[in-house]
């Protein structure tokens, strides 16, 4: 390879590497043009699936502030430039090496960390980004149905400790409305002697001053 063609492709891995949210090294001896294309396929549009020649990527990972163990750039090397979910492309790489043996998983790096192999396969195992929040979807849902649930209980109670409190406040005025009522008519009731005895005696003046002129027209 001419200088400046390893000088672009060294550009282009340190880019590939500064960018990556992980990077997962493979060996891929053996695997046919076919399956390297099923492979790409399964990994998606997120990850950049490029064999490599292990000098340059070793050169490229220093430039990219990256540090790759030695035992990581043995043999024909393909790097997985992972720019999505990185448990999502463990996991078609751990499928994908299941049925493809001549596939085999080196390491690499996660969150800026090196991992082993087996570190890898414990990542692949985990439920993946959109699963999560499918779950986590689920239980905000449940949760709100619940607070909803707890908040009609609680709206109902204070409705319907309103309405008592109305019920109580309408019928105290009914109650004393009734009881001065008959406070006036027991009233009235110990009056009205007392009215009928001024009517009597008003009337008998009247009869007292009237005889006398009667008798003297006679």
């Amino acid at each position: 390879m001419a200088r400046p063609d390893k000088e672009k492709a060294v550009a282009e891995l340190t880019e590939d590497f500064r960018t990556a949210t992980a990077t997962i090294l493979t060996e891929y001896r053996g695997l046919s043009v076919t399956s390297m294309k099923q492979l790409r396929r399964a990994l998606g549009e997120t990850t950049k699936y490029s064999v490599v020649k292990n000098t340059l990527t070793k050169i490229a990972a220093k430039d990219a502030g990256v540090d790759l163990s030695p035992d990581l750039l043995v043999g024909p090397s393909a790097v997985a430039f992972i720019k999505g979910d990185a448990i999502d492309a463990a996991k078609s790489l751990r499928d994908f090496a299941k049925e493809n043996p001549f596939l085999v998983i080196k390491g690499g790096i996660y969150e800026g960390k090196a991992v082993t192999k087996e570190e890898l396969m414990q990542l692949a195992n985990l439920e993946s980004r959109e699963v999560l929040l499918a779950k986590l979807a689920g239980a905000m849902k449940g949760s709100l149905a619940k607070a909803a649930r707890v908040f009609d209980a609680l709206r109902i109670k204070l409705e319907m400790s309103e309405g008592s409190t109305n019920t109580e406040v309408s019928e105290v005025p009914a109650q004393a409305v009734i009881t001065e009522d008959v406070v006036v008519t027991e009233e009235a009731v110990v009056e009205a002697p007392e009215v009928v005895a001024e009517v009597a005696d008003a009337t008998e003046a009247v009869v007292e001053e009237v005889t006398p002129e009667s008798e003297e027209k006679e």
